[in-house]
């Protein structure tokens, strides 16, 4: 049995660096990616001048769900929040 065909190979575009470096993404892609205007993209450039491009949005959607494990009863957010409020308490002497 040989190596299975991706039916669905990723697409390539052409796209053009216009005035001052700016480059247009197809509307097929912003579209596929959920992309807005005034998203954040995230640019890496490779050793070998690659570069990829990773939706700001996604990614720290992918880093949440990474680390959901470790403490998944926990919100971080929440306790650093409350933590604030309690040196605020104690900065202003209402402690």
């Amino acid at each position: 049995m040989g190596t299975p065909v991706d039916v669905n190979p990723p697409k390539r575009y052409t796209v053009l660096v216009g005035n001052k470096g700016r480059v247009i993404l197809p509307a097929e892609v912003r579209r596929h990616c959920g992309l807005a205007e005034g998203d954040r993209l995230l640019l890496h450039v490779e050793k070998d001048g690659s570069i990829h491009l990773l939706s700001a949005r996604g990614l720290a959607h992918n880093l949440k769900g990474m680390f959901k494990e470790l403490h998944p009863e926990q919100n971080w957010a929440d306790e650093f929040i409350e933590q604030r409020r309690q040196e605020a308490r104690r900065e202003s002497g209402s402690e």
